[in-house]
């Protein structure tokens, strides 16, 4: 994270809740457009041998697998690292004063 994006994040509590909304969904819309060029990346890569005019329907099984796996996985490690953050003890902050 850059020094402006790390400065953003820390006056978030001072910012008109508005525009924390609109930040919030922007960068949402940036983390799941980074995924779609991830997931796109790894299926090229693996599903097309030599790109043509047309998509043959071996390819096109490929594509649909490698999606459908790609948002299997993305979704099991979300809602694993949802567990892990709701297994953690919560400490207070009076407890590091």
């Amino acid at each position: 994270m850059d020094s402006f994006s790390s400065s953003l994040v820390a006056n978030l509590d001072t910012v008109d809740p508005k525009l924390q909304h609109f930040i919030e969904v922007e960068t949402q819309k940036q983390r799941f457009q980074q995924l779609v060029h991830q997931m796109t990346g790894l299926c090229w890569e693996k599903c097309m041998d030599k790109p043509g005019p047309k998509l043959d329907s071996r390819s096109e099984a490929c594509f649909v697998n490698c999606v459908e796996r790609f948002i299997d996985t993305s979704q099991f490690i979300l809602n694993r690292l949802e567990q892990t953050q709701k297994s953690k003890p919560v400490f207070s902050e009076s407890f590091s004063d």
